[in-house]
């Protein structure tokens, strides 16, 4: 039977000598047999518990872990479960650097967009990332029922050209009406602006909020604090009362 040093075990499993010298310390794998001079040798089931625990740990298992897996009768039941929690562990942590990845693409974008930079300016895009899923459910919650009143809309009208048929129109408009207050009055409680020039973070009166000029992600305001008046950059505001 083959029998392997702490070195040739080492070059074997792609690991340190010190790595092996530690496991033997912790327990986690104790060598078979001992030469006179006090040299560690490992045999062929060594050298395969080995890899098995190689593997485990490239896979995010602890070594406590794995050293009270490798004394279960019955490691295959533990393993599984083992295993279920550590791909948990991992998608969570592939979600958090994948949001990570998300902001830093969206930092730099915004910072290739802003002229001149300050260091405020980065507070300025932080806030807008930190309100951009908000402030898309604001969107969304404004969008999905005008999609309905839309169909019927254009529904109702091909009725009354058509067929003569008015009424539908009627209804219509007899909907459409409340529903235009509603989104206006929401749109206007769930969004904010942010000043370029004070970077101030303030929701203007209603009547310039709805007459200003805009842009998708923009709109022509007064600073409520510095009184600049140009375009501020729109952010979700919700918590602002």
């Amino acid at each position: 039977m083959s029998q392997y040093t702490t070195g040739e075990l080492a070059k074997e499993c792609g690991i340190t000598v010190r790595t092996v010298q530690f496991y033997d310390q912790k327990g986690i794998l104790v060598p078979s047999s001992l030469t006179e001079g006090g040299r560690r040798l490992y045999s062929e089931e060594d050298m395969k518990t080995m890899k098995i625990i190689c593997f485990l740990r490239d896979i995010g298992l602890s070594l406590d872990t794995i050293g009270q897996l490798l004394k279960e009768e019955d490691p295959g039941s533990v393993i599984s479960i083992l295993l279920e929690q550590q791909e948990q562990q991992l998608q969570e942590e592939i979600g958090e650097r994948r949001d990570k990845l998300d902001r830093l693409a969206e930092l730099r974008k915004g910072l290739k967009t802003t002229s001149p930079f300050s260091i405020r300016n980065i507070g300025d895009i932080a806030t807008v990332m930190e309100g951009k899923k908000k402030l898309n459910a604001v969107h969304r919650n404004i969008i999905l029922p005008a999609i309905p009143l839309g169909i019927l809309q254009w529904g109702s009208i091909l009725l009354w050209i058509l067929k003569g048929v008015w009424w539908p129109f009627a209804v219509w408009v007899a909907l459409i009406i409340p529903y235009g207050i509603w989104a206006t009055r929401y749109y206007f409680r769930n969004t904010a602006y942010i000043c370029p020039q004070c970077h101030e973070v303030f929701r203007p009166a209603f009547r310039e909020m709805f007459f200003a000029k805009h842009t998708p992600k923009t709109r022509k305001l007064t600073c409520t604090k510095c009184g600049h008046c140009g375009f501020c950059v729109e952010t979700y505001g919700g918590n602002i009362k």
